[in-house]
């Protein structure tokens, strides 16, 4: 499972100091939308680096069978939500 390298969505549950801290992620359907994202003021780290465990978003060239194949993704905001960053089209 790629890491996620970097977060820039600091009002997450999972976010510290830039870092995700879910020990898997969700990239979810039709947009590159980070369905792990839960907005809080209070933060939690249940692992050390978070990590993509499955990509539902079919036009993405790192998609291969649900799986990302990027080295590493980045995750930022995209109006109230998060997105990953990494996201190219096939």
């Amino acid at each position: 499972m790629p890491p996620v390298k970097r977060c820039t969505v600091t009002e997450c549950f999972y976010n510290q100091a830039g870092q995700c801290r879910a020990c898997a992620i969700n990239v979810g359907g039709s947009h590159p939308q980070c369905d792990t994202f839960m907005k809080s003021s209070t933060h939690a780290a249940p692992c050390d680096l978070g990590q993509v465990g499955a990509c539902k978003v079919s036009q993405c060239k790192y998609n291969e069978n649900l799986s990302c194949t990027a080295p590493g993704i980045e995750v930022s905001h995209h109006l109230t939500h998060a997105d990953c960053l990494t996201f190219e089209p096939r």
